[in-house]
């Protein structure tokens, strides 16, 4: 079921945790990784997403805050 554009939660998926859609990448991944100080270019490239996906993530963390 998608939760927002770009985010699913599967609970046949990393437990139901939320995921990036057509992917296993945790939204927790990437926003630990950036928050940790990885650049936007570098999380795509080490967990292989679009800049859009990347995106999604910080636009759905907004409307959580």
């Amino acid at each position: 079921m998608e939760i927002a554009q770009n985010i699913s939660v599967d609970p046949n998926v990393h437990h139901g945790t939320p995921v990036i859609t057509g992917t296993r990448v945790p939204i927790s991944i990437v926003i630990g990784s950036l928050a940790g100080g990885m650049s936007k270019e570098e999380v795509m490239q080490e967990y292989e997403l679009t800049q859009t996906q990347v995106e999604a993530v910080l636009t759905t963390l907004q409307h959580i805050l």
